[in-house]
């Protein structure tokens, strides 16, 4: 009863959220206090648990993020995000360590433990916030591919400054960072391109079984990098970029689904957090923590930026922009666990400097990034995209594209015929002011207008292809340079 209340009140506080500029991560974990210790007073102090369950929750939110990333966006990104994910957080770690030492007088393990908790970037929340700002297409695609790359080679930093004994040397660790990037990254490409070419091949019985097995099966590559000793994180994340950019049968669903399941592993992760946290404990590290969140948002994450994109030549404004959209979130609190778990001494104090950062500099960054992008003409609007939902015809060796036309499509005012569909591919019905007709070559199509096209299994791509490139430049789309990604 109390867990669906609690679930129903967090949904009810997105509505809250949007209306008020608050990010949900306060509100959810406001949520989480007040059930906790110092609120209604449920106790809770299993942090190895919330460990399990934080990692659990990472997993499906870096699984929704990589379903919902276009390729097209993100490849011209990867050189950079590369860099920020290792170069980028090796100087984030190291400057934010040295505040923590030498300016709040943690010793060197505390140090090195915030600096790199702290160096990873939200996935949830730089997916939340940047889908709501129309920024360049690389600058979206560096943020996007940073938040779902950097969360792994900061997890082996954590893990190894929280292990008991002498600390690796760092020649060690660059080493053991680079081989779990590798392995993970060879098993996420293997598991989302042998998934992506199963469910384009083999038609389920049932359209909401797509959805389901999209998700097993980024958990599959999670599970599987992990038992390799590699980075699952990175894993789930490759394979579910592949799959979300592989226009896998009944697509919308399967994204609205990935999309309820992230939401629900935010609110849970977030709503624990909370729980895990005792409020009357904070008062002495509000001030470290304020400290180490100043140093590290005005130093360590603008100097890791200009270092990592030196090569890359990026505009002033750019670099400014990815300087203050390092988002943190849950992710660091959940890495704040770790310590705790491995009995690190000084580790509850290490979560709640963590916990008073995450609260303070999220409240601050989080609203105004919206509001920093048109100062620095950053604004690019997105260009309007065909909703196109394929559903396999097994037996009949074809396909059925649902194809939705939004309001400011250039496929407004093209005739039928003006398609140039593949053959093989027809349109076979217009539902237009939820009436249905038959169309003739000489129907002029409007904006809102949904079209079932039948395409043969062989033309199902390219009849694709063609109704895109035709969405974004009409007519004369490929005669003119219109491409069809």
């Amino acid at each position: 009863m109390i867990c669906s209340l609690v679930l129903l009140f967090a949904v009810a506080a997105v509505r809250v959220s949007s209306r008020s500029g608050l990010p949900t991560l306060l509100i959810y974990l406001g949520i989480g206090v007040a059930i906790g210790t110092d609120g209604i007073g449920v106790t809770f102090n299993d942090a190895e648990l919330t460990q399990i369950l934080g990692y659990a929750a990472l997993v499906v939110i870096l699984a929704e993020g990589g379903l919902g990333t276009k390729w097209s966006e993100i490849k011209p990104a990867l050189p950079a995000a590369a860099v920020l994910s290792t170069v980028g957080v090796a100087v984030s770690v190291g400057i934010t360590a040295a505040a923590g030492h030498y300016v709040v007088g943690l010793d060197w393990r505390q140090a090195l433990i915030i600096g790199a908790v702290v160096s990873s970037t939200d996935a949830a929340a730089v997916f939340s916030v940047l889908r709501t700002v129309p920024l360049p297409k690389r600058l979206t695609g560096v943020l996007e591919a940073e938040s779902g790359f950097n969360d792994a080679p900061v997890v082996i930093l954590v893990v190894a400054f929280s292990s008991q004994g002498p600390m690796d040397s760092w020649y060690v660790l660059i080493g053991t960072i680079a081989l779990e990037l590798a392995i993970g990254a060879v098993i996420g490409i293997a598991v989302g391109w042998l998934g992506a070419y199963g469910l384009r091949h083999v038609a389920l019985p049932a359209s909401g079984l797509y959805p389901i097995a999209v998700v097993a099966i980024a958990v599959t590559a999670y599970a599987a990098g992990s038992l390799a000793h590699g980075s699952g994180f990175l894993a789930v994340y490759l394979a579910s970029l592949i799959m979300g950019n592989a226009r896998l049968p009944h697509w919308p669903a399967t994204r609205g689904f990935a999309e309820g399941l992230g939401w629900l592993a935010q609110i849970g992760m977030f709503v624990l957090l909370g729980l895990l946290v005792t409020p009357h404990e904070l008062g002495d590290d509000i001030l470290p923590a304020l400290v180490v969140g100043l140093v590290l948002t005005v130093v360590a994450r603008p100097v890791s930026v200009l270092v990592s994109t030196a090569p890359f030549r990026l505009p002033w404004r750019e670099k400014a922009l990815l300087s203050w959209a390092g988002l943190r979130g849950a992710v660091p609190i959940v890495l704040a666990t770790i310590p705790m778990v491995s009995d690190v001494p000084g580790s509850r104090r290490i979560f709640n400097i963590v916990f008073v950062l995450v609260i303070v500099y999220t409240l601050i960054q989080g609203p105004t990034l919206p509001r920093l992008a048109p100062r620095l003409r950053l604004e690019e609007p997105e260009p309007a995209d065909l909703g196109i939902e394929s559903a396999p015809l097994e037996r009949l060796r074809g396909h059925l594209l649902s194809v939705s036309i939004p309001q400011s499509s250039k496929m407004h005012g093209v005739e039928v015929g003006e398609l140039r569909l593949p053959q093989g591919a027809a349109v076979t019905l217009v539902v237009r002011d939820e009436t249905s007709f038959v169309p003739l070559p000489s129907t002029t199509l409007r904006r809102g207008d949904e079209l079932l096209v039948v395409a043969t299994d062989p033309v199902r791509d390219a009849a694709e292809r063609r109704l895109r490139a035709v969405g974004r430049g009409g007519k004369l789309a490929g005669w003119l340079g219109s491409g069809a990604s």
